[in-house]
């Protein structure tokens, strides 16, 4: 069975978790504090992790949903944006994500119920040291995507 809970301290000992959704350091530092973060657990072993902000106005955003590689594909991923979903419910109206568009990510948060709504242009040349590469993909605008909840 996995349970969700909330990370409260030393949040930097899941930085090697952290960094499988956003490889680079300094950008996790910008959020990571000021954001919530909760992590799944089975069996006692964290299998994925997830920080969602306020970003004001009634909207809520992932910041950073990984999983580890061998619990991918097993719903921990849909698991956790649904329990962020619920948790949002009556304190936000919305919740968004930001991902590259890669054929790993974009597929899986339609299917979550996220639905495109803009795109950042150059995000990840203007924000990163070195080029991002995703499925194969270099990744150069950030593509958000929302949902009600």
């Amino acid at each position: 069975m996995i349970e969700i809970v909330e990370i409260g301290k030393d949040r930097k000992r899941y930085l090697g978790l952290l960094l499988m959704a956003d490889e680079q350091e300094s950008m996790i530092d910008r959020y990571i504090a000021r954001g919530d973060m909760f992590a799944a657990v089975a069996d006692g072993q964290v299998c994925g992790v997830c920080v969602v902000t306020d970003e004001d106005c009634g909207t809520a955003e992932i910041k950073n949903l990984a999983v580890e590689p061998v619990w991918r594909g097993r719903g921990v991923g849909r698991m956790m944006v649904d329990f962020v979903r619920r948790r949002c419910r009556g304190r936000f109206s919305r919740l968004t994500v930001g991902t590259g568009d890669s054929p790993s990510t974009v597929p899986f948060y339609e299917r979550c119920g996220f639905r495109r709504s803009h795109t950042v242009k150059d995000f990840f040349v203007d924000n990163y040291d070195h080029p991002i590469v995703e499925a194969g993909v270099v990744l150069r605008d950030m593509v958000y995507f929302s949902m009600d909840v």
